[in-house]
């Protein structure tokens, strides 16, 4: 008689902190007065530098820190408890401020909003740009232009669906990917593959 041959399967099953810092309502207003001052600082920064540029612009050394403490700061907020999340949260500032620093003292210099101009039928030029926030920042000249920013594009094609109809059926026309600025905290999904915790901090020697 054949013996029956168990099947081993691994899973990986998160286990939820009984002590999470959203785990009443007075506890997520306190984790998210810290998480809101992190992100607020996050904004500001690449509305300075430009997305995802500022990391690149520090060398590798401090760049693998500023990544351990953004990957430490989304577990916070994944699964910690309020002291984690407080932590972190301040940590992360600091890295942000860190990383400004040193671009700054580097000689690195903001990154300029990328403009497309195009001439319309009634004689007055738009300028398109990436984002809200580049929109914001490109000046007229005294000429007569209208901003647009890319989300605004997509906004009018969307209401206009003859137009993407159109689009859609013209003969050799194609879609094609944006190429993206590689995050390596993109390729984590869960806190695996870590022998040790990430608990260092950037230090900027004076």
């Amino acid at each position: 008689m054949a013996k029956r041959v168990k099947k081993l399967t691994t899973e990986i099953r998160e286990v939820t902190n009984p002590d999470r810092w959203d785990r009443s309502h007075g506890t997520y207003i306190a984790g998210r007065a810290f998480i809101d001052g992190a992100d607020a600082v996050a904004v500001e920064m690449e509305r300075y530098w430009g997305v995802d540029r500022l990391r690149l612009l520090v060398t590798p050394e401090v760049r693998e820190k500023f990544d351990r403490q953004r990957y430490l700061f989304n577990q916070a907020i994944g699964n910690g408890d309020l002291e984690s999340v407080r932590r972190e949260s301040t940590r992360m500032i600091a890295g942000w401020m860190a990383c400004n620093k040193i671009a700054l003292a580097a000689g690195h210099t903001r990154m300029p909003p990328e403009v497309w101009e195009v001439a319309l039928g009634d004689g007055t030029v738009a300028w398109i740009t990436k984002t809200p926030v580049e929109a914001k920042q490109v000046l007229a000249q005294g000429r007569q232009i209208t901003v647009y920013s890319l989300e605004e594009v997509g906004h009018i094609l969307s209401a206009h669906s003859l137009v993407n109809k159109v689009k859609a059926t013209w003969p050799g026309a194609q879609v094609v990917a944006a190429k993206q600025v590689v995050d390596p905290l993109r390729a984590i999904d869960r806190p695996t593959g870590f022998d040790e915790p990430f608990n260092d901090e950037i230090k900027i020697a004076r």
